[in-house]
């Protein structure tokens, strides 16, 4: 999300305009810590807030606090601006790789399997197939303990880890 405020600049606008005037009414809304906008440019997404309602005769900016997610905000404020001066707005700041989406799916469903209550042998019959599951050994079974990573990986999304899908992966800077 790319925080906007009013240009306090003289300087005229290069390029092309937010387009503030172009959202649609479904597009802004007002919550308790600003204005949230949408604007949809050339097929990508761009997330806004702003502090105050936006005003269509303004000039805005893009406000970048050096603060831990300033890296994600200057990718997010620097598509933005190749996407209003009419040029491609570049690869997203980073992808989950199908091998994260599928363990992702995996651990919603183990959760929600979880939440009805079900068992990890019930769970893992469902995840990986009845045929995959043995009577005798469970639980000493790798499938078992699998199962239980995924219930543990789905809570933590569940109490707010889905936050950190939205940062890079903990590389070293």
């Amino acid at each position: 999300m790319v925080p906007i405020v009013r240009s306090t600049s003289g300087s005229e606008i290069v390029g092309a305009g937010l387009g503030l005037a172009d959202l649609a009414s479904g597009s802004i809304r007002q919550a308790a810590d600003g204005w949230h906008a949408v604007l949809r440019i050339h097929g990508a997404q761009h997330h806004l807030w702003l502090k105050e309602a936006p005003q269509l005769s303004a000039s805005y900016a893009a406000e970048l606090p050096l603060d831990a997610d300033y890296v994600l905000r200057a990718h997010a404020s620097h598509r933005l601006w190749r996407a209003i001066n009419g040029r491609p707005p570049g690869p997203p700041f980073h992808q989950l790789s199908a091998q994260r989406r599928e363990r992702l799916v995996l651990a919603l469903r183990a959760l929600d399997g979880h939440m009805d209550g079900a068992s990890y042998r019930v769970i893992a019959e469902v995840l990986f197939g009845r045929k995959r599951i043995p009577e005798r050994v469970w639980k000493t079974y790798d499938l078992r303990s699998r199962t239980i990573r995924l219930v543990q990986a789905g809570l933590a999304l569940m109490r707010g880890g889905y936050r950190a899908l939205l940062r890079p992966s903990s590389r070293k800077e």
